[in-house]
């Protein structure tokens, strides 16, 4: 258990009161009523500022330690333990990364040769670098910079590959995905979430969303998705209803989700890079993304989607969900926060918690908690929360409340098609696109990111270009390799040049299912310039 300890003072003897960290906002919250009255936990009796009795203050601090220490109950201990065993797993494998490295690398000069370490990285990660030299001189040692990169690289296509969806793995209440769906009345959610690494376990840890419920999922720097691009994706899906003749049997929508971030102890500074931390312009402008999304379909096609505005604070995970009026419109100002709702709930049952959730979306919806015409959102709305309280629960338990690293510290740049079978905190900095030109922008900033974190210890930026195909389609995977590799060479061209920021580009395709596969040879740059990519 998690706690931070003060000194309470009975009478004369001082004696420490164990509290729990409370998650940002849930702190806040609770510090703005304890200036006045709180009735909390304590049989009733209000919990008062620096005006209350000490003794008083000691028992209201006991009583409510004591409350703490109980599991939440909308936390899911077998979720969260099979989520606990993917990071653990996730982040030995990459911590072995740089051990393993910086043991080879002071094997080799101890031996006064590179053979024996380029035999270990070759058997370790299946990377021939062909004719590198071999010959071992102090004053050119391998380049570690890059090799680190191309290890970083292969270690998360192993584990693409390692990691099985989550998918058998239901929450308490036992929902099946297509229950869920129905109940909801979408027949389609996608997510457009900000590329940003610490949102990299948007749908397994922060949403908790089973894999069937989320159709897609591409993101972007900002979550500044393309507008005709959305609208393409729209016209897929509905055409694949029609001709499977699903169109018609219940009135469903298609439910597009834009998801931001801030931070909450550090805003304006850990915020969104592609705002400049400026979190009312990043919401501002993922707003009028959606707002343009759906007035262009009603006016190209006549018909209505859905839109859904989320904010994730990094620093705890804990989300806003901007929860439409009953015309469906959005408010930058109206919200239910999770981080409220994780301190409200505590006392209460599970029933009783998922019921004042509902309560609390109805009235942010500004309906009674049986209107029929909104149900549907407010539903899904409801269950968003619930999830995510399960999710601060487990930051606040693993961590006091927080993340003891509220800034950017991911392994590696996905660029092209995503990847969802890796999902971690930080991990990935995923960037959706299908030509450089068009995602420029993107790779600008997620380069100067890593580059921060990167450069000043020596390490290459890893760069994956990837390419997903349906194994099904005949020459599917060739026309895919084709293009990671051109977008590999794009990327290597434009930035494999720069000093400051050396990058390692590699292309890969990925059939779905979690195997990715390289598809351009690993390279050194033995000058310590470029990513050596094919073609370099």
């Amino acid at each position: 258990m998690f706690y931070s300890a003060r000194t309470a003072r009975s009478g004369s003897v001082q004696r420490p009161v164990r509290t729990r960290a409370f998650p940002v906002e849930a702190r806040r919250w609770v510090e703005a009523r304890t200036a006045t009255a709180w009735p909390g936990e304590c049989n009733g009796a209000p919990v008062g500022g620096l005006a209350m009795h000490a003794d008083s203050r000691a028992m209201a601090a006991d009583a409510i330690a004591a409350a703490e220490a109980r599991l939440h109950p909308l936390a899911e201990p077998a979720l969260e333990q099979a989520l606990a065993q993917r990071r653990a797993r996730i982040d030995e494998a990459f911590a072995h990364v740089s051990a393993t490295l910086e043991r080879l690398a002071h094997e080799a000069i101890h031996a006064r040769s590179n053979a024996p370490a380029l035999a270990a990285i070759a058997q370790q990660w299946a990377l021939d670098f062909g004719d590198v030299a071999t010959d071992f001189h102090w004053a050119r040692p391998l380049p570690w910079g890059q090799i680190h990169a191309h290890a970083v690289l292969a270690t998360f296509a192993q584990l693409a590959s390692e990691l099985k969806s989550l998918a058998e793995l239901r929450h308490s209440d036992g929902e099946a995905v297509e229950t869920l769906v129905e109940r909801f009345g979408f027949h389609a959610i996608d997510l457009a979430p900000c590329a940003d690494g610490r949102l990299a376990g948007l749908t397994e840890h922060i949403l908790r969303l089973p894999p069937g419920i989320v159709t897609a999922r591409r993101s972007y720097a900002g979550a500044m998705f393309d507008i005709d691009e959305a609208i393409a994706a729209w016209r897929a899906v509905e055409l694949q209803r029609r001709r499977h003749g699903a169109a018609s049997e219940r009135p469903t929508r298609f439910l597009k989700i834009g998801v931001y971030h801030f931070s909450g102890t550090r805003p304006g500074h850990e915020g969104c890079a592609a705002h400049a931390s400026d979190d009312r312009r990043a919401m501002q402008g993922l707003l009028e993304r959606l707002t343009e999304l759906r007035a262009a379909v009603e006016v190209l096609h006549g018909e209505s989607i859905a839109t859904l505005l989320v904010g994730v604070d990094t620093d705890q995970d804990a989300i806003r969900v901007h929860v439409a009026d009953p015309s469906g419109q959005l408010s930058l100002d109206r919200f239910v926060s999770s981080a409220e709702l994780w301190h409200l709930t505590r006392p209460l049952d599970r029933e009783a918690a998922k019921r004042l959730i509902r309560e609390r979306v109805a009235a942010c919806a500004r309906v009674p908690v049986d209107d029929k015409a909104t149900e549907g959102m407010r539903w899904l709305c409801g269950y968003l929360l619930k999830n995510n309280i399960g999710q601060i629960e487990a930051v606040a338990r693993q961590f006091g409340g927080a993340y003891p690293e509220l800034g950017h510290a991911e392994k590696l740049i996905v660029a092209g098609d995503p990847i969802d079978q890796v999902q971690l905190r930080n991990l990935a900095f995923q960037t959706q696109f299908t030509t450089l030109e068009e995602g420029e922008g993107d790779i600008a900033v997620g380069l100067r990111l890593l580059g921060h974190t990167h450069a000043p210890r020596g390490l290459a930026v890893p760069i994956l270009a990837h390419a997903g195909y349906d194994p099904r389609l005949p020459g599917a995977r060739r026309r895919a390799a084709e293009r990671a590799a051109r977008l590999a060479r794009a990327i290597d061209a434009r930035h494999g040049d720069e000093p400051a920021c050396p990058i390692v580009v590699r292309g890969a395709v990925g059939d779905g299912r979690g195997h990715i596969e390289f598809v351009t040879p690993p390279r050194l740059a033995l000058d310590g310039v470029g990513s050596g990519t094919e073609g370099h």
